[in-house]
C-alpha cells in the first residue's frame, strides 16, 4: 500500500541523507589516514585462512605465534618471487653496460673514455661556452629547479609510503588477534532493525570476493605459466622472471600490459648482444603478449571467471571498462565483484526476480499431485 510522506518522514529521511552525506565527506577528509587501515583489513581478510591453517593443522594454539608464522611464510613467498626478478635484472643492467662500454670504445676508436670527453671538449670549447652563456641555458635551470624540488618531495613520500607500510602490517596483525570478535560484532554500529540487511549485505560481499579472489588468483597463474612458456622458447633473457612479474601483475586484470616496458628493454638487450634486429625481437615478444592475451579472453578468462563471478564475458570486460575510468586502478580491483552485486541487488529489490521465483517454487509445491488414481473425496 501507498504509504503517506508525513513532515516527520520527510525530515527523517532529509537527516539520515545529511548524516550520510556528513560521513562521506569525513571519509573523503580522512583517506589517507584510513587507507592504510583499510588495506590492512584486506591483507587480514585475505591471511585469516592462512592463520587458522596454521592453528587448527599445526597445532600453533597461540595466536600472535601463528600470525608470524604465517607472515614468515607469505615474506619467504614474495622473497622467492623477488629472487627470480632481481639478481636477474641487475645481470642484464651488468650484461647492458658491458655492452654500452664496448659501443662508446668502437665509436670513439679509443680505450680511455675520459681521454676521449677531454679531447671533444677541447675541440668544443666555443660551442660549450656560448651554450652556458646563451638564454637557452638559462630557461633550462629555471625548468629544472622545480623538478629537483619536486624528486625532493617524492622521497619524503616515498619514506612516508614506507612509514604508512609499517603502521598497516601493525594494523594488520592487531586486526588478526581478534578477528572473530570484529568481524562478528561490526554490525553493531546500526540499529537492531537495519541488522539484517547489513548482514546479508555483508554475506554477499564475502561470497563474491571470495569468488573474485579464487577466480583471478587461478586466471594470473594460467598466464604466468603461458609466458614462462612462451619467453623460454624465444630463448628471451629473464624468461622466468618476467613470466612470474606478468603473472603477479594480472591479479589486477589488464595491469600486466606495463610489462610491455621492461620488455621493450630486455628486447633492445638481446638484440645489441646476440646482433639480431630489434624491432623483430621486440615484435616476437609482442606477438607472444597478442597471443596469451587472445587465449586468455577467449579460453580462461570467460571459464573460469565467468564461472565463478556468473556474468558473460562481455560484461565482464564492460565492468572492467567502466568501473576502471570512474575509480582508476582500485575500479580494476573492485569491478567485478561489485558488478555482480549490483546486478544480485537489482535482481532482488528492482525487479524482484528472486521474490517470484520463490513465490512459484511454494505455490508449485503447494498445488496437489495428479496421480491418476482415486481422489481424496473418493
Amino acid at each position: 500500500m501507498p504509504k503517506e510522506i508525513t513532515f516527520d518522514r520527510f525530515i527523517r529521511w532529509v537527516g539520515v541523507g545529511s548524516i550520510v552525506l556528513v560521513v562521506l565527506l569525513l571519509v573523503d577528509y580522512l583517506s589517507s589516514v584510513l587507507l592504510p587501515f583499510f588495506v590492512a583489513w584486506l591483507f587480514a581478510y585475505l591471511l585469516y585462512p592462512m592463520v587458522k591453517f596454521v592453528e587448527n593443522k599445526l597445532h600453533v594454539r597461540v595466536r600472535a605465534l601463528s600470525i608470524i608464522i604465517t607472515m614468515i611464510f607469505v615474506f619467504a613467498v614474495i622473497g622467492g618471487m623477488l629472487y627470480f626478478i632481481i639478481p636477474p635484472m641487475i645481470e642484464q643492467f651488468q650484461r647492458l653496460y658491458v655492452i654500452l662500454t664496448h659501443w662508446v670504445h668502437g665509436a670513439a676508436h679509443t680505450n680511455n673514455i675520459s681521454g676521449w670527453i677531454s679531447n671533444w671538449l677541447i675541440h668544443n670549447q666555443h660551442t660549450v661556452e656560448h651554450f652556458f652563456k646563451s638564454p637557452d641555458f638559462t630557461n633550462i635551470l629555471k625548468n629544472v629547479a622545480p623538478k629537483l624540488f619536486s624528486v625532493v618531495s617524492q622521497t619524503a613520500s616515498i619514506v612516508m609510503s614506507i612509514v604508512a607500510s609499517l603502521i598497516t602490517l601493525l594494523y594488520m596483525f592487531f586486526i588478526l588477534m581478534d578477528y572473530e570478535f570484529l568481524t562478528n560484532n561490526w554490525i553493531r554500529i546500526f540499529p537492531v532493525k537495519n541488522r539484517p540487511f547489513w548482514h546479508e549485505l555483508a554475506g554477499d560481499v564475502e561470497r563474491e570476493l571470495n569468488n573474485y579472489i579464487r577466480g583471478q588468483g587461478l586466471v594470473a597463474l594460467c598466464m604466468g605459466i603461458m609466458f614462462c612458456i612462451g619467453f623460454t622458447i624465444m630463448d628471451f633473457p629473464m624468461a622466468i622472471g618476467l613470466g612470474i612479474l606478468i603473472g603477479v601483475l594480472d591479479l589486477v586484470p589488464y595491469l600486466h600490459t606495463f610489462a610491455l616496458i621492461p620488455t621493450a628493454f630486455l628486447a633492445m638487450l638481446k638484440a645489441a648482444d646476440t646482433g639480431q634486429n630489434f624491432w623483430v625481437v621486440f615484435g616476437l615478444a609482442v606477438g607472444l603478449f597478442a597471443l596469451v592475451q587472445v587465449i586468455s579472453d577467449m579460453i580462461v578468462t570467460p571459464h573460469i571467471m565467468g564461472k565463478a563471478m556468473g556474468l558473460n564475458p562481455a560484461i565482464l570486460l564492460l565492468s572492467l571498462s567502466v568501473w576502471g575510468a570512474i575509480l582508476g586502478f582500485i575500479g580494476l580491483i573492485i569491478a567485478l565483484p561489485l558488478t555482480t552485486l549490483i546486478i544480485t541487488y537489482w535482481k532482488k529489490y528492482v525487479t524482484k526476480e528472486e521474490s517470484v521465483r520463490r513465490l512459484r517454487t511454494k505455490s508449485a509445491d503447494q498445488q496437489p499431485q495428479n496421480t491418476g488414481g482415486p481422489t481424496a473425496e473418493a
